[in-house]
Formats: structure tokens, sequence, C-alpha cells
């Protein structure tokens, strides 16, 4: 089991008292499987997105990623996992505007010591950035630098990709061009993949789904 979240519950202190966000959830995935998390807004999908990406800890419960508990690592493990094993892509690109193109999508792979530049070369090419490699992020246009974030996701080769409302500030048809890259990297790869989204239609193209509904599976 590449992905196992078990029970998890996660609180956060308000101004009006404590707010239960996640109130035991259980979910799990294979590798080379995708999974849709939907729900409506404040039902705890990206809070559980950064709790197994450990970006947080859960309150109770477990999340294991390969066998390696999150709750049982300090901040240089989680942030090790990040790097390597767990790759994330943003809705907001967060990419760096000093550097160029081909720096931003080489940057996370040099960070994990896992740089391969004819993987990297393959994914430039795959997304349709081969002619824009020489750019900063200000000179491409939405489209083009959601798929840098996604070179740049992938070029680590992560075992696991996470993906919090990755197409949710492109218009309908970018979305849908850059899902069918992004599935079909991660396919080859043979990476798992959790997506939170609001698109039903985005949802209905992976392997499984779950809805959150108030903190829990629904």
């Amino acid at each position: 089991m590449l992905l196992s979240a078990r029970d998890v519950h996660k609180t956060y202190d308000t101004a009006d008292g404590p707010f239960a966000v996640l109130r035991g959830v259980d979910l799990s995935l294979e590798g080379g499987q995708s999974l849709a998390l939907t729900g409506e807004s404040g039902s705890g999908k990206s809070t559980l997105l950064h709790l197994i990406g450990g970006l947080d800890v859960p309150d109770q419960g477990q999340i294991t990623i390969d066998g390696a508990d999150i709750a049982a690592m300090d901040d240089a493990g989680r942030a090790g996992l990040r790097r390597g094993t767990v790759g994330v892509v943003f809705q907001q690109f967060n990419l760096i505007p000093s550097l160029t193109i081909a720096a931003n999508i080489a940057f996370q792979a040099r960070l994990a010591g896992q740089y391969d530049a004819t993987w990297v070369d393959a994914l430039t090419d795959r997304l349709g950035l081969t002619s824009q490699v020489a750019k900063y992020p200000e000179q491409l246009s939405g489209g083009q630098q959601q798929r840098v974030a996604i070179a740049r996701t992938l070029a680590p080769r992560p075992r696991l990709v996470l993906a919090d409302e990755p197409t949710g500030n492109l218009d309908e048809d970018t979305a849908a061009s850059v899902m069918d890259v992004m599935l079909s990297l991660v396919a080859e790869t043979g990476a798992g993949l959790l997506m939170v989204t609001h698109s039903s239609a985005l949802a209905a193209r992976l392997d499984n789904r779950l809805h959150l509904r108030a903190g829990r599976i629904a």
C-alpha cells in the first residue's frame, strides 16, 4: 500500500472555539492508482491533502506513505519526504520568478538529489515547454505556468503526487489539456495520484472517487 490514512482527525482553534475539520477519515491508495477527493468548501479536502503531504500533522490517527508514519517524523523528515517521495501541485503555481523555466523545472529534482536530465527533457517536451525554457514565469500564460509546475513536481519521479485543484485557475479547454498530460505522465511513472477537485468532470477521469462532507467520508 502506497498511502494509508486511518481515523485521521484534525481540529483548529478559532475565535469561536475548537473547530473539527477532519473527524475520522480513512482512505488508501496503491501505486499506479488515481483518486479524486471531492466535497464542498470547508469539508476538509485541502486540510487532508496538507496532512498527507506532511505540511501539518494529525491530532489523532495515522498516515503512512510507503510504510513510513508521517506523524512520527520531525519537520526535517517531512521536508525530506516532500523533496523526493511526495510531489505537490498547488492551484497557485508557486514558481520562482527569478529563475528561468528550465531552472524552475529542475529545482525540486536537484534539491532531492534526483535530477535526471533525460527525464527532465522528456517532461519538458511532453508538456509543450521546450521553446519556453529560457523564459521566466511572468512571460508565460497561466496554462503554461501550470505545466511548468507539473513538470517540476514530476521531475524527481515522486512515488505519490498530490494535486490541490491543479486546474482551478485555468479555462475549461486548457484544464482538460493539462489534465491529459498529467494523467498520462503519472501513469507512466507508476506514481499514485490524489487530487482535490470541485469538478465532477475531472473527478470522473480518475480511477476512484471519495466525497468529504463535514470532515467525514460521505
